[in-house]
This record gives C-alpha cells, sequence and structure tokens, in this order.
C-alpha cells in the first residue's frame, strides 16, 4: 500500500518540479496557440471520445 502512495506523490512531485522549469525557462504553454496545430483529424477524434465518455458518465456506473 505504502508503494502506491510513494509512487501517487512522486508524480506529483515530477509534476510541480516540470512546471517550475517551465515557468524558469519562461516556456509559455498557451492551449488556444496549441489548438491552431492540431489537425481535424485529431480533432474529431477527440471530440468524439470527449462526447462518448460524457455519454457513458450521463448513463452511470450500471
Amino acid at each position: 500500500m505504502w508503494w502506491a502512495l510513494n509512487f501517487i506523490f512522486g508524480i506529483i512531485i515530477f509534476g510541480f518540479l516540470v512546471d517550475w522549469w517551465y515557468k524558469r525557462k519562461g516556456m509559455d504553454v498557451d492551449p488556444e496557440e496549441n489548438a491552431k496545430h492540431v489537425s481535424d483529424s485529431e480533432r474529431v477524434y477527440i471530440e468524439s471520445h470527449i462526447h462518448k465518455v460524457k455519454n457513458d458518465f450521463d448513463k452511470g456506473p450500471f
């Protein structure tokens, strides 16, 4: 059980370190700028997946 908690905290700490490094280097992550570089097929795939997940969530787990 402790190994799972250590793994989760390790992932969180890694995320904080990457975020700190990005801010230190001045790298700006702008979602709108990134969206300009997505192909139409990728956009359709992601939107259909999100729609499917929302429908599954609305039905409930059972």
